[in-house]
């Protein structure tokens, strides 16, 4: 079965870094996409990252360009999201999913957590003075 695994999750302060990582199990990897989301108390799950094995295409939230970087190891075991330049409102659960739409779907409909089959359990990210 398909079994994802994020770790690296912390409390840091405002302009620090943290590296999230995603450990992939059990999933054959195919053309269809790779992305982190965020889910703050309160509020609905947004997409912040996605791209395509090998890197051909990405995406990033507006709200995070130029700060983070989503990446994928050369086994294609583990996804990765850096992240620099945190700010308090970044504070969120981070959650990896694979399966995810092609990059023509993103142009019409954006990243959608429902477009995106297999999850991880999270990891909590706290940005604060």
């Amino acid at each position: 079965q398909v079994r994802l695994v994020e770790s690296g999750g912390d409390s840091v302060q405002p302009g620090g870094s943290l590296t999230l990582t995603c450990a992939v199990s059990g999933y054959t990897y195919n053309s269809n996409s790779l992305g982190w989301f965020r889910q703050a108390p309160g509020k609905e799950r947004e997409a912040v990252a996605a791209m395509t094995p090998g890197g051909g295409s990405t995406y990033y939230a507006d709200s995070v360009k130029g700060r983070f970087t989503i990446s994928q190891d050369a086994n294609k075991n583990t996804l990765y999201l850096q992240m620099n330049s945190l700010k308090p409102d970044d504070t969120a659960m981070y959650y990896c999913a694979v399966d995810g739409p092609l990059p023509g779907f993103w142009m019409v409909y954006g990243l959608r957590s429902i477009d995106f089959s297999y999850w991880g359990q999270g990891t909590q990210v706290t940005v604060s003075s």
